[in-house]
């Protein structure tokens, strides 16, 4: 690992790797929690004698929190160095975690989980650039797979583990293992984080800041982000209804779109270090191909279980490179532009998710595939007008190390 995360001029410090392992693992803590709560609403509904449709806002009203607070959180904090920074982060969000655990009533449920959805709003926007200035600016690419390949084993390891130990244990006990792993993480970065002064500049020489890609990334972001949710959110009946997989299928399925996005780990850091320019359309097509693929194929079982597989390769690609651009022509202050990423990420989510039910009616589960591809597309032809406009006026980045 130390050799595939070497810059060109030093290897990666031994301290650098176990701080970058502490904050996957606290990565990989914080999304599993995000998401925990929906396969664990029968047990909590019950648990604490509400609706299951009142318990669900324990995941809407997460998500909500997340998108709107993240940038003015980001900009409070922004002068606190990363160190005590991310301590205080994960101390609020092991303590959360107990309090989710001990919750007498929904109440202070709700609450506890409004303390850990503040604390993902500034840890996304705070993580990926404190993860990536521990290594050399020429594999950050390959940081951020590693950080967001920790997103998609909390999917396909974190959710379900944590939905058979509440099933089985409890759904206190999840929250309670979820703080223990949390507790090791913040364990590992008190003794390996370096204490480094906050930088918001970059320091990579190749990087061009440029506002107007940035903000072109950002719609690019929201179109790509709403396509994926919209498909993905109707994954299920997809498969069941239009596919026709039985019920018991539809877990190894999704299993197999986790495990192709974690298995993509290697090229999606490789293709973001080595050709940036191609790694910010590619996974985007490639994610608009396999959604409108399945409309098409979506009743030959064979045809979906290959494109549901590619569609996985293709988001954790897709989020690697795109948030690598993002950093890399980032104007200012390089925390507030990550949170913009990650505000917009959740605004791409949401807006995906509740477009698709609103055009149920109209266009059927399968159609929500075509909406998705389609919006997926747009986010392509974004891309590519932007290249276009480059090209006219000469003003293409071309960093030094991307081949032709």
């Amino acid at each position: 690992m130390r050799k595939w995360l070497a810059g060109p001029d030093a290897e990666a410090e031994p301290a650098a790797v176990w701080a970058l392992c502490a904050l996957m693992a606290a990565t990989f803590c914080v999304v599993t929690t995000e998401h925990l709560p929906a396969g664990l609403l029968p047990q909590i509904s019950s648990g604490l004698g509400v609706s299951l449709s009142v318990a669900g806002q324990l995941v809407t009203g997460y998500a909500l929190t997340v998108m709107l607070l993240t940038v003015p959180l980001t900009y409070l904090t922004r002068r606190i160095p990363r160190r005590p920074l991310l301590l205080g982060l994960m101390t609020l969000f092991v303590l959360a975690g107990l309090g989710s655990a001990a919750a007498p009533n929904y109440a202070l449920l709700l609450a506890s989980r409004a303390v850990t959805a503040l604390v993902h709003a500034v840890f996304w926007a705070v993580v990926t650039v404190t993860a990536t200035a521990l290594f050399s600016p020429a594999v950050r690419g390959r940081i951020l797979a590693l950080v967001y390949g920790a997103t998609s084993l909390a999917t396909i390891v974190g959710v379900p583990a944590g939905s058979w130990i509440g099933q089985h244990a409890g759904w206190r006990v999840a929250f309670l293992a979820l703080s223990g792993i949390g507790l090791v993480a913040l364990a590992v970065v008190a003794v390996f984080l370096p204490a480094t002064a906050v930088s918001r500049t970059r320091d990579d020489d190749t990087a061009v800041p440029d506002t107007s890609r940035y903000v072109v990334l950002l719609v690019t972001i929201v179109l790509a982000l709403a396509g994926l949710s919209m498909a993905f959110t109707y994954t299920v009946p997809f498969l069941t209804k239009v596919t026709g997989f039985s019920t018991a299928a539809v877990a190894p399925l999704l299993l197999l779109r986790g495990a192709a996005g974690v298995a993509s780990v290697s090229v999606a850091g490789n293709l973001a270090d080595r050709h940036p320019r191609l790694a910010t359309t590619a996974p985007v097509a490639l994610l608009s191909v396999s959604l409108i693929g399945m409309y098409l194929a979506g009743t030959t079982p064979v045809l979906v279980a290959v494109l549901m597989a590619t569609s996985g390769l293709a988001v954790l690609v897709m989020i690697t490179t795109l948030t690598n651009e993002l950093l890399s022509v980032a104007p200012g202050d390089l925390y507030i532009a990550s949170a913009g990423g990650n505000a917009v990420f959740n605004a791409g989510t949401a807006a995906g998710a509740a477009s698709g039910g609103l055009v149920l009616s109209d266009i059927g589960v399968r159609g929500t595939a075509l909406l998705g591809g389609l919006l997926a597309a747009a986010a392509v032809a974004v891309l590519l007008a932007d290249q276009a406009r480059g090209r006219t006026r000469g003003t293409v980045r071309a960093p030094a190390d991307e081949s032709p």
